[in-house]
């Protein structure tokens, strides 16, 4: 199963991994990870999300700190990118139909994966539009997760770009044009930010580089940027976590943490939509960028003290 993975110098396959395909009920092939536990006592599996542009490989670091608090890690890449199938004859590409495939992909991966291989009770930990997957999921994941951790999730855009009500407008006009396959306006068909002085999603200068290594060694696990159609796709589901009625059926106690110096999402969406919610509790980490786990040990130690507060029986053992 080795060679399921793609490992670079400084970021190894984490121990007691299992990784395979699984086929999604429309054909497409999803790769997917397990990982048991290494610390005792053994006390449940967290379900990773990830964002976009990332994959397994990027959550080996987290990975083993989950393991080592006794959590095993189940988890796998996004329909579109990483290791699944590309959904477009240019797989660099950022494509999907609607933001319900991905949920659908969840849903066919805990009742095929991790509840038949995966001890329980069941947490989920999800970054950016890994998090407004796991929010879109949240009624029919209610008797399966105890409580998710959503970090930094795509609920708005930041500043004085337009609002996603906006690019949903914009989106939907250039898709009935059949413009929906396009790069969307801004965006480039090349990679994501190659030098650490440009990028938007860490200060951590290590981790960038670890990171940037592992998509030019394996360009095939890279996407570019979204396309129109993605971003139409991201801005329905926000528009339907972000409605009220929809709002009283999440049921699962989460906690979001936000980037106080994110220029990626929206903080302020991110900290009102947790004020919003009855299940919803807020940490902001003041000062780090948008992708925490990716962060400077300052600002990841935080991330990962808000989790071990949260998640029951979780803190790590004394040195």
């Amino acid at each position: 199963m080795m060679d399921l993975f793609f490992d670079i110098p400084g970021n190894p396959v984490p121990e007691n991994a299992h990784a395979g395909y699984f086929t999604t009920r429309d054909g497409r092939r999803i790769r997917y990870a397990q990982f048991a536990a290494t610390g005792r006592p053994r006390i449940g599996t967290v379900v990773i999300l990830t964002g976009r542009n990332e994959c397994i490989e990027k959550y080996f670091e987290t990975t083993r700190d989950l393991s080592g608090r006794g959590l095993g890690v189940a988890t796998f890449d996004l329909r579109g990118q990483g290791a699944s199938d590309r959904l477009l004859r240019d797989p660099k590409r950022g494509y999907v139909r609607s933001f319900q495939d991905y949920v659908r992909d969840l849903e066919q991966f805990f009742a095929e994966i991790v509840l038949p291989d995966c001890p329980g009770p069941y947490y989920l930990l999800a970054h950016s539009a890994g998090a407004l997957i796991a929010l879109l999921a949240a009624e029919s994941l209610v008797n399966r997760i105890q409580r998710m951790v959503l970090l930094t999730p795509f609920l708005d855009l930041p500043g004085q770009i337009p609002s996603m009500k906006g690019v949903e407008r914009l989106a939907t006009a250039l898709t009935f044009m059949g413009l929906g396959r396009l790069y969307a306006p801004g965006g480039k068909p090349s990679a994501a930010e190659r030098k650490f002085a440009d990028n938007k999603v860490t200060s951590d200068p290590e981790r960038f580089a670890r990171n940037r290594l592992l998509y030019d060694s394996y360009p095939q696990l890279e996407l570019a940027a979204p396309t129109v159609a993605w971003l139409r796709a991201a801005a329905k589901a926000v528009a339907i976590v972000r409605d009220p009625e929809f709002m009283e059926r999440v049921r699962i106690p989460t906690l979001f943490l936000s980037a106080g110096a994110d220029t990626v999402v929206s903080s302020r969406a991110v900290e009102d939509y947790a004020r919003r919610l009855r299940s919803g509790s807020l940490l902001t980490i003041d000062g780090a960028k948008h992708e925490l786990l990716q962060e400077t040990d300052f600002f990841r130690d935080q991330c990962l003290a808000a989790f071990d507060a949260f998640i029951p029986g979780s803190e790590p053992p004394l040195a």
